[in-house]
């Protein structure tokens, strides 16, 4: 998988490794996003390969904890996969208008 998309995974992991070191992560996480978006179609489409051909099998049973450890063997690499598409949103701090009561 990480053969075929080499340049995807290249182009991922330099903003990956950003967003890990990052404090503030809310400035990359458009980015992360936009990027990991490709990423997660590329993982997706590999586990769908993977775990249809075990269906197909008749190991049905097995598919979820083939699915698990796929996903396992992603995060080894990419360990923040779970943060791609979190939204974050700009709260404008709350403040409380004074009455005139005059």
């Amino acid at each position: 998988m990480m053969a075929e998309n080499k340049s995807s995974f290249n182009a991922f992991r330099l903003i990956h490794d950003k967003y890990a070191l990052a404090r503030d992560t809310d400035p990359l996480q458009e980015e992360f996003n936009t990027e990991g978006e490709k990423i997660l179609e590329i993982v997706r489409e590999w586990e769908n390969k993977l775990c249809s051909q075990s269906e197909k099998g008749g190991y049905g049973l097995f598919t979820g904890n083939l699915s698990e450890k796929f996903h396992d063997l992603v995060k080894k690499s990419f360990p923040m996969v779970d943060h791609i598409g979190i939204i974050v949103k700009k709260v404008t701090p709350f403040s409380l208008k004074k009455i005139n009561l005059d």
